[in-house]
């Protein structure tokens, strides 16, 4: 069964094989059920199951239990004697192993930092995270084109906060070419990006950013599982939900299409996928649905991993062709009728009722149905789930450090880079626009005094003309009286050391004004 994943036993004594196939594997699938019926260990064992294929593997720990992927289970363990019965019971050979593993963390914290620059999550996402209206999204639509036309790198949060600004300042200009561009809206969207930064948004965005190839390694011929350290995050759930949106875009954007592979080139878990999709507008929603539809063609699986499948629109439902169902609790009307529509997705099995069946299988055992070889729904099976090869549990935080230092990825994503972007392209254009306001108003108030030099030159030139007047007419009216001595102190004066200053400053303005 070299090209199948062995997911457990149905059927009578649950001694027939339910298997995954491997070509079918990139047709997405589902694994659902209430909190306890065993949904994190099915989402284990086919982890370790596409990576022993040589398939690489993303998931999100939400809640510390998975990383005991790198570590093998135990003889020691409690529920090894369960496990070897159940084992038993289902016809598998149980092995204990360890799978290779790689530790990310938006934070840094409990593994190798994973980053995004501003510009790939794009205004779509971007506005999704920080709940835009429609008009704020527009004019976060507008500040992006801008940043296009004006070659402004966004890389991260500054280089937006500053980029708005711009777009604050020249709002007016702006509103011309793509319509109203309000004041009021940029502010909004200030705010928001100022919670974003509050819940440690800032730490998703920057350089070095993700490089999609170091999450598709394969080591020893065993794919690599990626580990995102989800718990700290899924305080900011919108944050987590809008960081995997992004990077299944970023893996439907750049892989190359390979048609049917004989087996995906990388299988995505997305563990409660319910967040996706709460309250989502539907733009995203299409998009979620166009991703899913043609990922697959790319060789890449999506596995959504929730509670209810009424958790996910029926137009990404449709696409899911194997699932795993664990129970469901009917208490409520709304929980009858949503407990009848998901059993209504499946093939009836005539041994048994689906709808029963989904709520009385027990923690560890599901109602599976798994793609034939042409491509259809299998009947549905009641199926006790196998028990997983790697340590069922979370590691220690001393081997997961060993594990990181181990890590072909320590040191490259660790230290941050922050080359030239907008904000400190903009922070030029800012200093040099202010520096030739400077410089302007320098030479305005330069030829401002020389005009007033000027005029004060001209104000003296003409008192001049009118003092010579009035002595020569003293003197011939008063002869040498009181008038005339003035004029002769005047005289003296002006052949003086002050005489000499007053004409200077009379003839250099003159001159300059000139």
């Amino acid at each position: 069964m070299s090209e199948t994943i062995f997911m457990g036993g149905g059927g009578a004594g649950y001694a027939d094989p339910q298997v995954l196939l491997l070509d079918k594997a990139n047709r997405h699938g589902l694994i659902a059920g209430a909190t306890g019926t065993g949904k994190t260990v099915t989402l284990q064992i086919m982890a370790e199951g596409f990576s022993a294929q040589g398939v690489p593997v993303f998931l999100s720990d939400v809640k510390g239990d998975l990383s005991g992927l790198a570590v093998s289970g135990s003889s020691d363990f409690k529920l090894h004697e369960p496990f070897m019965s159940r084992a038993e019971t289902i016809g598998l050979d149980l092995q204990y192993d360890q799978f290779p593993v790689t530790f990310w963390d938006l934070f840094g914290e409990k593994g190798h930092p994973v980053r995004a620059t501003v510009a790939e999550m794009g205004p779509l996402l971007l506005s999704r995270l920080m709940d835009l209206t429609e008009v704020q999204e527009g004019v976060l639509n507008v500040a992006f084109r801008v940043a296009d036309e004006e070659g402004l790198p966004l890389l991260d949060l500054k280089d937006l906060q500053a980029l708005l600004v711009w777009v604050g300042q020249n709002a007016k200009d702006l509103s011309l070419r793509y319509g109203n561009v309000a004041s009021s809206s940029v502010g909004a969207i200030q705010r928001q990006l100022l919670v974003l930064e509050n819940q440690g948004g800032a730490a998703l965005f920057g350089e070095p950013a993700l490089d999609l190839a170091d999450m598709m390694r394969t080591r020893d011929g065993r794919g690599e599982i990626n580990i995102l350290a989800a718990d700290q995050l899924m305080g900011s759930p919108r944050l987590y939900a809008t960081f995997l949106l992004w990077l299944l875009s970023e893996l439907f954007e750049e892989l190359p299409e390979v048609g049917n592979p004989d087996k995906p080139k990388l299988v995505f878990f997305f563990d409660e996928a319910h967040l996706l999709f709460d309250d989502a507008p539907k733009a995203l929603v299409d998009k979620v649905e166009q991703v899913a539809r043609l990922i697959r063609s790319k060789g890449v699986g999506i596995y959504f991993v929730t509670q209810n499948p009424a958790d996910i629109p029926d137009d990404v439902l449709g696409q899911l062709g194997n699932r795993v169902q664990h129970a469901l609790r009917a208490f409520t009307a709304k929980d009858r009728k949503e407990l009848k529509t998901a059993a209504e997705t499946y093939r009836d099995n005539p041994s048994f009722d689906t709808a029963a069946a989904i709520q009385e299988v027990g923690t560890g055992e599901a109602v599976t149905s798994f793609l034939d070889r042409k491509g259809i729904p299998m009947v549905v099976e009641r199926t006790l789930i196998r028990p997983p090869s790697s340590q069922l549990g979370p590691i220690d935080a001393q081997t997961r450090k060993a594990i990181m230092q181990a890590s072909d990825m320590a040191g490259k994503y660790d230290e941050t880079l922050d080359r030239d972007s907008a904000f400190e392209m903009l922070g030029k254009r800012a200093e040099a626009a202010a520096k030739a306001a400077e410089e302007a108003e320098a030479e305005e108030e330069r030829l401002e005094q020389e005009e007033r030099e000027f005029k004060q030159a001209r104000r003296y030139e003409r008192g001049s003309s009118r003092s010579s007047s009035r002595s020569r007419s003293s003197r011939k009216s008063s002869g040498g009286g009181f008038g005339g001595a003035l004029a002769s102190v005047v005289a003296k004066e002006l052949k003086g050391t002050t005489g000499r200053r007053l004409v200077r400053g009379i003839l250099g303005s003159l001159f300059k004004g000139r």
